[in-house]
Parts: C-alpha cells; sequence; structure tokens
C-alpha cells in the first residue's frame, strides 16, 4: 500500500489465484460498515497505547525507551488516522475488482494517512507500520464485507499486499528499509503479504488460550504481545538493537511466556528482567505492537456491522 511508502510488493512475486475477482459491496442495513471499521482501528491503536505493561514501548506507565514519544501523543495519533481507516474500508467495500487498482488506491490513502499522522505529531512517527498492516485490514475487510472472517480478512489482505502498486516511492529512507536491506528480514512487508502469519498463528491463539484459562483482559493482552515478541523479527528493535539485542529481547519475553505469562509471580519477575533489557538497549518492539492492534482489531472485527 503506500502506506509507510516503503512497503512495496515483491518483485515478481506471482499472486496465488483469488475466487472472487468482483464482486457487490456487502453492508448490513442501518450500519456504515467502513465508518465502524474505521472507529475499530482507532479504537485498537489506543487500547494498545494504553495497554501496560508494555515493556520498552510508550504506556500508561511511561514513555519506555522512546523519548519523542508520550501516551497522549499516541492517542492524538491514533484519532488522527480515523478518517483515513474509513477512507480505506469504503475503498475495500466499494471496489469491483480485486486488481492493481484497489492497491493503488490503499496506497494513495495510506500515504495521506501517514502525512495526517506526521501533521498530529509535530513531524514524529507513532503510526506508520500500523497503517500499513490496519489499512490493509480494513481495506480487506471492507471488500468481504458481511462474509469475512478474521483469517478470511488476513488473507486477503495478504493478496491485496502482494499487488503492486506504481505510485509506490522507490526508496524513503525510513528505518525499516535500511534494516530490511542490512539484516536481511521481511520485516511489514513480509508478515503483510504472507497474511499475517504471527497475528493468525501466534497471536491470536495466545490471546484466546488466555481468556480460557482466566486471565484479566489486560493480562491476555500483555501476554499475547509477548508472544509476538518472542517470535517476531521486529524491525523496531533492530534498528535500535542490532541482531544481538534483538535475540536478548525475544529470549526475555520467551521467559515471560515460560514462566506462565505476567499473571504469575515468576513471570512478573522475568517481565522485570525483560524490562530492563530493553531499557538497556534502549530497544522498543514496535513492530510487536503494530501486530497487538492487528490481532485486537481482528478480535474484535466479527461484531462490526452485525445487525
Amino acid at each position: 500500500m503506500g502506506f509507510p511508502a516503503s512497503q512495496a510488493a515483491l518483485p515478481g512475486a506471482p499472486l496465488p489465484p483469488v475466487p472472487h475477482a468482483t464482486h457487490a459491496a456487502h453492508a448490513t442495513p442501518g450500519v456504515d460498515m467502513a465508518q465502524a471499521i474505521g472507529d475499530l482501528a482507532v479504537a485498537v491503536l489506543v487500547d494498545e497505547a494504553t495497554l501496560a505493561p508494555k515493556p520498552g514501548l510508550v504506556d500508561a506507565r511511561g514513555n519506555g525507551s522512546h523519548r519523542d514519544m508520550s501516551l497522549q501523543l499516541m492517542i492524538d495519533s491514533a484519532h488522527s488516522l480515523r478518517d483515513g481507516f474509513v477512507a480505506m474500508a469504503r475503498a475495500g467495500q466499494h471496489a469491483t475488482r480485486l486488481d492493481a487498482a484497489l492497491r493503488e488506491h490503499l496506497g494513495a490513502l495510506g500515504r495521506r494517512a501517514e502525512a495526517d499522522m506526521l501533521r498530529a505529531t509535530g513531524g514524529v512517527n507513532t503510526h506508520r507500520g500500523a497503517i500499513w498492516a490496519l489499512g490493509l485490514l480494513a481495506g480487506a475487510a471492507g471488500w468481504l464485507g458481511s462474509t469475512r472472517s478474521a483469517s478470511s480478512v488476513a488473507r486477503m489482505a495478504g493478496v491485496i499486499a502482494r499487488m503492486p502498486d506504481r505510485y509506490r516511492p522507490a526508496h524513503t529512507g525510513n528505518n525499516g528499509e535500511w534494516v530490511r536491506a542490512t539484516y536481511g528480514v521481511g520485516g511489514a512487508r513480509e508478515q503483510a503479504e504472507a497474511g499475517f502469519p504471527h497475528v493468525t498463528g501466534v497471536a491470536l491463539p495466545m490471546l484466546r488460550a488466555c481468556r480460557a484459562r482466566g486471565d484479566a483482559e489486560p493480562t491476555a493482552q500483555v501476554n499475547t504481545l509477548l508472544a509476538i515478541v518472542a517470535r517476531l523479527d521486529d524491525t523496531c528493535v533492530l534498528a535500535r538493537a542490532g541482531l544481538a539485542g534483538l535475540a536478548d529481547v525475544q529470549a526475555g519475553a520467551e521467559a515471560v511466556i515460560d514462566a506462565g505469562g505476567i499473571g504469575t509471580l515468576s513471570g512478573r519477575r522475568r517481565l522485570h528482567d525483560l524490562e530492563a533489557t530493553m531499557l538497556a538497549h534502549q530497544a522498543s518492539p514496535g513492530g510487536a505492537a503494530d501486530l497487538l492492534a492487528a490481532t485486537l482489531f481482528l478480535d474484535r472485527l466479527c461484531a462490526v456491522g452485525a445487525p
């Protein structure tokens, strides 16, 4: 999408067959589905920002490893993206074909949303990766309409992400672009093109398992974030801490999960150790935070537009 403009389709990557190349927009009578999807995208970004404790990240306790961000800035940024997410959902809802024209439309809307974010934050990149992830998911949800499920939206977002965008800038100078080239990792682009496997295969199962065993909702969400951190080659961590720092952060997150999560005394002790590791490396798992927001979006999506 041109969301972050650096997110592009892999050159020459084949697209999988798409069962339905055309569709009529789906909507529940009396419900503006696109507005509901946009509101949901903003809500999950606000919920992710306020969730605590999140080691290395801005939360209700403080600014983590960031000197240029605050909780209020994150909330203001989230609200600045509302119109963009609505427009992306509507683009999917009103598209008549699943083709490069939709991808390019979503890309243009994503770049516009990024400009809105930067105006709201005074130039601070608070949600570039989230615009990419949630924008794709919003467009896919709009396309699928009332027939959607979490897995189908993630798969459709992957199909859209793999399509070309002629208007995407070739180079952006963003940290994510540099990290992918330096360390050979796929980053947010690869996650999207693969249909968000860390969301569907790691995060959603963890979130549901934590709820099933009786964890409070904030505890379940923090444990879900840590499960993503433990398995994701997070470009935000790599940019600040390199490969050694990433390995330390992943091992620390895995130790919390292995101890039973933050709902246990042992898990909270391991979380304290992980927070110290994050601060020592000045690392912040921003990529994992974006995927947590995507997880919460898909988890709640089934209720959007319901009668």
